[in-house]
């Protein structure tokens, strides 16, 4: 069997899965540029192809996260040739050759920075847009794959259909977020396509707005307002403003639609207010207690005068 043919039986694998066509698209895209790359039969990929080939995404700069994916979709790759199709090969990625990635805290946005940009969109569309992310907790292909059935207004709900690992889920529309589509709807022309946010300008114009169409959006205004800011900041602000607002983890991770709750436990290390009130709430009762707190060794009590110290001379 060729290579050609191989990967054409893998994608469909893949597809038999039931993975989502992005992801599909994906794994196909970035095992096709290790096999452009390669300068060896594919039966013949050792290790030392797979450690040139890291140093190779290296030079070209790409992230630690973009590497480990390159070289999770190859190792997937051989997996299948020797697991489906019977070849005798050796996987060439071992576990080890993985990047270590950093973990950075979720950007937010403080309300100055989220007034900003609010107040320079003026389309109806990309402000219902923004909204449903601020609000919802929206991803951006969720907002971009949100159809008119999945909204209801009176009951201010959505329907989130094939989130994320293909997981549905309920969230619910604040009154500023509904007011927003609310608006956009009575505006939106009418078309046979269900999807709710349409393309306004262009070739495409009538047709549903892509993933990369709501991200050049965002894109534009980030750089009509100087704000550094893209679709996901919106997301990780609703989740921060809830917790600050004392709304249960558990409920958090229900709305954005997180697998483990560890996901959104990052939360609490940005969401410094709540943690700060927690603090004080507790010491209060800690000293109410204790009867207040004990005096410190050296410093005065409270209407007590210090002696005057004379210096001695030498």
């Amino acid at each position: 069997m060729s290579l050609t043919e191989s990967i054409v039986d893998y994608r469909r694998h893949l597809k038999r899965r039931n993975l989502s066509a992005n992801t599909v698209k994906n794994y196909i895209n970035t095992l096709k540029h290790f096999v452009v790359w390669l300068d060896v039969p594919i039966e013949k990929t050792g290790c030392r192809q797979v450690l040139a080939y890291i140093d190779h995404l290296l030079d070209r700069r790409l992230s630690p996260k973009t590497i480990n994916c390159h070289l999770n979709s190859v190792r997937r790759f051989f997996d299948y040739l020797r697991y489906e199709e019977g070849i005798h090969i050796v996987n060439p990625v071992k576990a080890g050759y993985a990047l270590r990635l950093p973990k950075p805290l979720p950007k937010y946005l403080k309300k100055p920075k989220v007034d900003t940009l609010l107040s320079a969109v003026k389309g109806k569309r990309d402000l219902a847009m923004f909204m449903l992310m601020l609000r919802c907790g929206l991803r951006v292909e969720e907002v971009a794959h949100l159809t008119l059935t999945a909204v209801d207004l009176k009951r201010q709900t959505l329907m989130v259909i094939h989130g994320k690992g293909g997981k549905d889920r309920m969230v619910f529309i604040s009154d500023d977020a509904c007011r927003a589509v609310s608006a956009y709807l009575r505006w939106r022309p009418k078309s046979r396509y269900k999807r709710m946010f349409l393309v306004e300008k262009g070739t495409y114009k009538g047709r549903p707005i892509s993933i990369r169409g709501v991200q050049k959006r965002m894109e534009y205004y980030a750089q009509k307002t100087g704000l550094s800011i893209s679709c996901h900041h919106l997301r990780h602000t609703m989740a921060t403003q809830m917790l600050n607002a004392d709304a249960d983890l558990a409920t958090i991770k229900d709305l954005l639609g997180h697998s483990c709750i560890t996901t959104t436990q990052r939360y609490c290390k940005v969401s410094n207010l709540k943690v700060q009130r927690d603090y004080f709430k507790a010491m209060q009762k800690v000293e109410q207690r204790d009867g207040g707190a004990p005096s410190v060794p050296g410093k005065p009590k409270p209407g007590m005068r210090m002696p005057s110290v004379v210096e001695k001379e030498p």
